[in-house]
């Protein structure tokens, strides 16, 4: 017998620890998971998924607009927020039950509480029970970041999105990555005026430049009020800001009528990890870094997210953290601590849920079956749920161009389907090729379901394909994708 009371010990129920838990009880270890909050984490119960039906909802304007434009006798009424959101959380707790089955299926024994870290084979729960185990492993995961200014507590973050009781009419999102853009479009759909500050000279740092340009014009195009340069310097709650009237603010562009009911759901007992609670009180005033002033019914901040590390005994004992926060591991998810694991968000490596999932089952493979399987974080594909989509793998342009001759193929066109209605909507495809070996280095999508090309495309770009190889494939015609294998000459 085992001196410890478990082979392991996973800390978090998000789709890394679960996958890790279950893959290490099918070799015949002994496991316990602890979660805190709920079994799922960030992308099952506030993040892509959520997300991502909140995407499918905002898209049904625009397709009756379509179908009118087709030649359809159709119409849309007013969008249904709490209808939707009843529906959203019955199926966030669906889900949460099919985690709960699945640990329980695996004999994976589930602790509904807090842990903390308190030895190299220690875990203590919150009720002051403390159980051992040969390994741990920290999938605590992330969450989002509030600015360090005055007030903050007045904006939501983007755990706040599915809980709210009812759309505001108007929206300030702070912040131009991917979980701004994506909120932005989002939002814009469902019929909110949204504005977006940015800090930056363009959205969606990191992305190739291209391509964030034109998603850029795109959601510009959408009504989307894009600030760039531009920070909060003050924000008030609106009936506190006596130069503020209600239901305007002092420039039309910076501000908008104020709704009744802006309020975040005060339960957030899914998220007891997140920093605080969004104020529940009335508008909120800002002025920007430009000196402009305006009222919105809600301000999103999307202004980074931080590793899950706090209160876990980690520096106690004696795993090194990195500057935000995170837990340093090895190319095999090993701390300081040799008898300690950490995946995910936690690790802030890549921050994205099929990341995690591998890691764990690399982890898996590791510990527990004996194999030497480090972590591979190459050429992971991406998408930006906009509208439209980025899909996105490899170098950019911009990175190839620091230690490669490239050649760049690209096109952008209007696309037939809307095309042929007179819509402005443009698609763009990029290919970034190595001028010396010919394999393809990049693949950048904007376009209507870029994220579903995106990963077909990520498997011959993982496997260093060429863009002869590319080229000898047949185009199926028509279709945007076809673009891929037609394109001739490089463009530059």
């Amino acid at each position: 017998m085992s001196d410890f009371d478990f082979d392991l010990f996973v800390i978090g129920g998000g789709s890394g620890g679960v996958r890790a838990a279950r893959t290490a009880a099918a070799t015949g270890a002994r496991v316990a998971l602890a979660e805190e909050s709920r079994l799922g984490g960030t992308c099952v119960i506030r993040g892509c998924v959520p997300k991502k039906l909140m995407v499918f909802a905002s898209g049904y304007p625009g397709l009756i607009a379509d179908a009118q434009e087709y030649g359809w006798e159709a119409s849309i009424g007013a969008f249904d927020w709490p209808r939707f959101r009843k529906r959203l959380h019955t199926e966030l707790d669906r889900l949460e039950d099919v985690y709960g089955t699945m640990l329980s299926k695996s004999d994976v024994t589930l602790y509904d509480t807090r842990a903390r870290i308190t030895g190299a084979h220690e875990v203590t729960l919150a009720g002051g029970e403390t159980v051992s185990a040969k390994h741990i492993l920290v999938a605590a995961g992330g969450r989002p970041m509030r600015p360090p200014i005055q007030n903050a507590e007045l904006g939501l973050v983007s755990n706040d999105m599915f809980l709210m009781e009812e759309l505001p009419k108007s929206m300030l999102i702070v912040g131009g990555g991917y979980i701004g853009c994506e909120f932005a479009c989002m939002m814009k759909g469902l019929g909110v005026d949204v504005s977006v500050y940015l800090r930056g000279g363009q959205i969606l740092n990191g992305f190739d430049d291209e391509c964030r340009g034109l998603v850029a014009e795109m959601m510009r195009e959408q009504g989307i009020d894009i600030h760039t340069g531009t920070s909060i310097v003050e924000m008030e709650r609106a009936d506190q800001h006596e130069d503020v009237t209600k239901g305007a603010g002092s420039d039309a562009a910076m501000g908008a009528p104020v709704s009744e009911n802006p309020h975040p759901d005060p339960d957030v007992a899914d998220n007891p990890k997140s920093e605080t609670t969004a104020d529940a009180g009335c508008p909120v005033w800002v002025k920007a870094s430009n000196g402009k002033e305006g009222t919105f019914d809600a301000v999103l901040f999307a202004t980074g997210r931080k590793p899950n590390t706090d209160e876990l005994g980690l520096v106690d004992v004696g795993v090194e953290l990195g500057r935000n926060g995170e837990i340093v591991v090895d190319d095999y998810s090993q701390s300081s601590v040799p008898s300690i694991y950490a995946i995910g968000d936690v690790t802030d490596r890549v921050q994205l849920t099929p990341v995690a999932i591998r890691e764990a089952m690399a982890f898996t493979r590791t510990v527990f079956k004996g194999e030497d399987c480090p972590v591979d974080h190459e050429l992971i594909p991406s998408a930006v749920f906009t509208q439209p989509e980025m899909g996105t793998v490899g170098m950019t342009e911009e990175e190839a161009m620091r230690d490669h001759e490239v050649d760049v193929y690209c096109t952008s066109f209007r696309p037939m389907r809307t095309a042929f209605i007179g819509r402005p909507e443009r698609t763009l495809l990029k290919l970034i090729v190595d001028r010396e070996t010919d394999v393809v280095l990049g693949a950048h999508v904007v376009a209507e379901e870029a994220g579903e090309m995106i990963q077909l495309i990520g498997i011959a770009v993982k496997n260093k394909l060429t863009k002869a190889q590319f080229d000898a494939t047949c185009a199926v015609h028509p279709t945007i994708s076809e673009e891929l294998v037609t394109m001739s000459q490089p463009a530059r």
